[in-house]
């Protein structure tokens, strides 16, 4: 593999990212994080970057998400555009480490073409910012639904914003437009397919690792008294948890036919170790810790919390409920890639299929939540506990 130290701005555009595909043929690039952690300041990476990464957030705040296909399709195209020269901008800083070099930490890691190590400001936003370029660039011929695209577009945005340190706002300074190229040949659609289910989930991965550190950071301002702050990183943290479903359907968005012939077998024994799950995904399990510690920071029942702190408890309630319609779109979509078969993560002893096993999970969660938002699902609460004393 040639040295990426030695390929730099436009040069490695052009040769890493047309069609969102790394030197090894066929599949995405590696994608590579470093690991989310509250507390960071906001990275300073100079003039060009926070000009480029002003006219990505302004594009992609215009992207026409419910327009009809042409015009979406060429709004994600500037979209796409926009990021590149900003990955440009990035990458003449200093070159993107070579992901493909990077030892997997799991089988997950390794079947999702993930990996994370100690990254500098700039290497993060880079690499965060080439996960988004192909997702960008997967979307333009994804059949999305408007509303997913627009969670799936939202929760890029504040990544941008995130990994860049551009202040929210930004989008609206007048920046002028990048160019935008033709679209290239079609690759044969098995190929297409095949890189949307792993680029959809290195975005899905994206989406956890951000989220994960907002909430971690508001929970550090909590305990610091700074409720301003909090409740601001509660509010990101809410885009990034509605955007886990749309990227998860992004990466959905192909035949069942194809994902039950070609992906489903390649995720369980003997083509790996241990069949994959969600469970396995590191940036999902800290952002799941994450959220523990949200609810030990601040445990109160919604009516006490909003007696005393009314953004707070709307602030905490609306992530609560983006986590709780989380969980609900992968019973539907579980059942529209597998229908009832069982999941291949499944123990022996669990539901009758997969379906059934994430809406048990879905309805615990729910439980869970009923006393901390203001509409509660207290029918499922009560039917939650019953099947505990049972």
């Amino acid at each position: 593999m040639e040295d990426l130290d030695r390929v730099s701005g436009g040069a490695f555009l052009a040769k890493y990212l047309s069609m969102g595909l790394s030197p090894v043929a066929g599949h995405p690039a590696v994608a590579v994080f470093r690991e989310p952690r509250g507390g960071r300041s906001a990275p300073v990476l100079g003039a060009r970057v926070e000009v480029e990464a002003k006219r990505t957030t302004r594009v992609l705040a215009g992207v026409a998400t419910h327009a009809r296909p042409v015009e979406r399709s060429l709004t994600l195209r500037q979209a796409t555009a926009a990021c590149g020269e900003l990955v440009a901008s990035l990458s003449d800083l200093a070159p993107a480490v070579a992901g493909e070099g990077m030892s997997a930490e799991s089988t997950s890691q390794s079947f999702f073409r993930v990996r994370e190590g100690e990254l500098s400001d700039q290497q993060a936003a880079l690499h965060g910012i080439l996960v988004i370029h192909r997702g960008l660039e997967d979307l333009c011929e994804t059949p999305l639904s408007g509303a997913d695209l627009a969670l799936e577009v939202a929760g890029i945005r504040q990544s941008v914003l995130d990994l860049t340190g551009t202040a929210p706002g930004a989008e609206r300074d007048v920046v002028p437009s990048a160019a935008v190229p033709e679209p290239g040949a079609g690759a044969p659609l098995e190929e297409v397919w095949g890189a949307r289910w792993l680029i959809g989930h290195q975005v899905h991965v994206l989406f956890n690792i951000c989220a994960a550190v907002a909430v971690a950071d508001a929970v550090g301002h909590l305990r610091h008294g700074d409720s301003e702050a909090a409740l601001l990183r509660l509010g990101d943290a809410t885009v990034y948890v509605r955007g886990f479903p749309a990227a998860m359907t992004h990466a959905s968005t192909i035949p069942a036919d194809y994902y039950m012939a070609a992906i489903r077998q390649t995720m369980a024994p003997p083509s790996v170790d241990v069949p994959l799950s969600g469970r396995q995904h590191r940036g999902y399990k800290l952002f799941r810790a994450a959220m523990k510690d949200l609810l030990g920071a601040v445990p109160d029942p919604y009516d006490f919390l909003a007696a005393r702190a009314p953004e707070l408890a709307e602030a905490r309630g609306a992530l609560l409920e983006a986590d709780i319609i989380d969980a609900e779109r992968h019973v539907t979509l579980a059942y529209s890639m597998v229908h009832l078969h069982r999941s291949i993560a499944q123990k022996p002893e669990g539901p009758d299929n997969a379906v059934a096993e994430l809406r048990l999970m879905r309805h615990r969660r729910a439980a869970q939540y009923a006393p901390l938002i203001r509409f509660g699902d207290h029918y499922i609460a009560d039917a939650v506990a019953g099947l505990r004393h049972a």
